[in-house]
């Protein structure tokens, strides 16, 4: 029979594993039903194969996404510590309503119990024990705690914990009708990261800065329970109908009307036969103008294709009657909707001869030879003699460059399409420390001067405008020392380092106010809240932005070596990483999934990655490479 506190694992349809249960004196267990992965198994677990007898495995950091968790229920009469003990492993079963994890609480605490409202994510397991001197014994309370590890709140959105903290709270039992049961659970779900992991999913939901669609980084359960809602595409859309993020929040506008919600009575959204996903929504959307309710079709296609590997051609916004069509759009008339970056057609990077130069790398091409010749970067800077280059950041539409001069002691831009003499400096600086230049999508350019007299972050509006110095709140005594802005304008990523630290990156929130842009006299521009970025890195060296609003960030973690690894931009880690990724410290990726990540190593010069094979030089003795951006 199944033990006090153990988790039922089941495997999921179609799989090759037999439902099983652990070992009495085993930690409960969760297993894998994939087939050819069958037998992988969580710390201390015991697993129960197809035959032989069962035994206990060590740990494995791997999850697949047919392993499904239930709780057991409280035995009668279990003791305290069998209730707390059970209880905490109900937590982390695939209930998406914990009503197993509820049965170990009282009545009272079962009806008011709210978990999902908020989720603290924890580096390990938790710790608990007995509170020792209680004064009614009869009435025992058991502390639990753990390190924080981060935090999802009622957005769904991820925040990273900064400061070492503990999570500490106290469970109060009681006994009801001689059995003892849990009178204060926890405020939130609490979670390992490995259980966080298994349960919950990354997705972005997408939001209007200006006329650009920005990424929202939120997480989901991954399990399906359509007669409350719990599947992560309705569980999405419902997340994205709630609106932004807090962080992001202050920078972006959602098309929906306040108050726009599901249809009463939709239950889980699917796909038709012709790939079309027809959402129905209440009567708040019922009169809006057609451009409007495109632009809402287009957040929901592009927030829904990014959650799922299926095929999306087209979403349909369906009113409150359930049948009259609002309007629709297709992948391609979203994506004009969003006005996203191009597509870039070249690659940059500086030459031995510190030359801007460019050149194609198609992932595709057979004439390997061929494309990865450069050539100088067309105008001004080809025939400029004596000027050397820095560093350089080509505008998304590279008619323009900005450039850094090799001293570090001026910024240029040049036009890319026409010849001529250098123009004059934009930026001068003193210190000679200007970092390396970044446009976003709306043709500002950003640039830092780590001048050790008086750090500061500079903004040129429209990249040809008086440069205007932008105050980073929460910066300190900071100093950036490498930058990038996203190309939808809404965020800037910043290599930080404080009184001679290491490195860290921080990601920080663009405002705008309103008349920013305009007259000769502009509101000033602002950067706030910085939040970590990469908080799993004890160093970071580079960092570019990378598709669907995720981060390509070069750094070392803790007794580790140098890799990179895509992160999100709320700081949490997605599981892909570069191969054989050491000895980078220059890294470029573009917002175009189909083109291959360029980087600089002190060893080889120019290097990309094509797909499914090993680094590859492109130039002996190039630096700083960049798409445009």
């Amino acid at each position: 029979m199944e033990q006090q506190g153990e988790r039922r694992v089941d495997a999921e349809p179609g799989s090759s594993r037999a439902p099983g249960r652990r070992s009495p004196t085993a930690r409960p267990c969760a297993a894998l039903g994939a087939a050819g992965l069958a037998g992988l198994v969580l710390a201390g677990c015991a697993s129960m194969p197809d035959s032989g007898e069962i035994r206990q495995v060590q740990a494995s950091h791997g999850v697949d996404s047919q392993v499904r968790v239930f709780g057991v229920p409280p035995a009668d009469k279990a003791s305290p510590a069998e209730i707390v003990d059970g209880f905490l492993e109900a937590m982390t079963s695939d209930d998406p309503q914990l009503d197993t994890a509820r049965k170990y609480l009282t009545e009272d605490a079962a009806k008011n119990w709210k978990p999902g409202s908020a989720v603290t994510v924890l580096s390990a397991g938790l710790d608990r024990y007995p509170v020792p001197g209680e004064k009614e014994p009869e009435q025992p309370r058991w502390k639990v705690t753990g390190k924080k590890l981060a935090t999802v709140d009622e957005r769904s959105a991820y925040q990273p914990e900064t400061g070492g903290g503990r999570y500490e709270e106290y469970l109060q039992l009681v006994q009801v009708n001689k059995q003892w049961r849990i009178a204060t659970p926890p405020s939130s779900l609490v979670l390992s990261e490995s259980d966080f992991q298994r349960i919950y999913k990354p997705v972005n939901k997408y939001y209007f800065a200006g006329n650009t669609l920005v990424a929202d980084p939120v997480y989901v359960r991954q399990r399906s329970d359509p007669d409350s809602r719990m599947d992560p595409t309705t569980q999405t859309v419902q997340s994205l109908l709630a609106g932004p993020s807090k962080w992001l929040g202050p920078v972006v506008t959602s098309s929906f009307p306040s108050g726009t919600a599901l249809r009463d009575g939709t239950k889980s959204l699917s796909y038709d036969g012709q790939n079309t996903l027809r959402v129905p929504l209440n009567a708040k959307a019922d009169n809006v103008a057609h451009p409007q309710c495109q632009k809402m079709a287009a957040q929901l296609l592009f927030t829904v294709k990014d959650l799922t590997a299926s095929r999306l051609d087209r979403v349909e916004l369906v009113g409150s009657d359930g049948k009259s069509s609002q309007c629709s759009v297709t992948g391609a008339a979203a994506a004009a909707i969003a006005d996203r970056a191009q597509s870039p057609d070249h690659q940059y990077y500086v030459d031995k001869d510190a030359r801007l130069v460019r050149m194609t790398l198609d992932v595709n091409s057979e004439d390997q030879q061929h494309q990865q010749k450069a050539e100088p970067a067309p105008g001004p800077l080809s025939t400029a003699a004596g000027f050397k280059v820095g560093s350089a950041a080509v505008a998304y539409d590279e008619k323009r460059a900005a450039v850094v001069s090799g001293d570090g002691h001026g910024l240029y831009v040049v036009n890319l399409t026409t010849a001529g003499a250098m123009p004059p400096p934009v930026l001068p600086s003193r210190s000679g420390k200007l970092t390396a230049p970044s446009w976003d999508a709306r043709g500002d350019l950003w640039i830092a001067d780590a001048d050790p007299q008086g750090p500061v972050l500079w903004r040129v509006p429209g990249g040809s405008g008086t440069p205007q110095k932008v105050e980073v709140a929460g910066l300190g005594s900071g100093k950036i020392t490498a930058l990038k802005a996203s190309s939808d304008g809404a965020r800037i990523a910043l290599l930080i380092e404080k009184e001679g630290s290491r490195k860290n990156l921080f990601i920080g929130r663009i405002e705008r106010p309103e008349g920013a842009r305009d007259g000769a006299m502009p509101a000033p521009v602002l950067v706030r809240e910085l939040r970590p970025a990469a908080p799993q890195m004890a160093e970071v060296t580079a960092m570019s932005w990378a598709p669907r609003g995720r981060l390509l960030v070069v750094g070392r973690e803790s007794g580790g070596v140098v890799q990179a690894r895509y992160m999100l931009a709320d700081g949490s880690m997605v599981a892909a990483s570069l191969p054989g990724a050491t000895g980078l410290s220059a890294i470029a990726a573009s917002e175009d999934e189909g083109k291959p990540v360029v980087a600089f190593s002190g060893d080889d010069g120019i290097v990309w990655l094509p797909p499914g094979a090993q680094w590859r030089t492109v130039a002996a003795g190039g630096t700083a490479p960049v798409y445009p951006g």
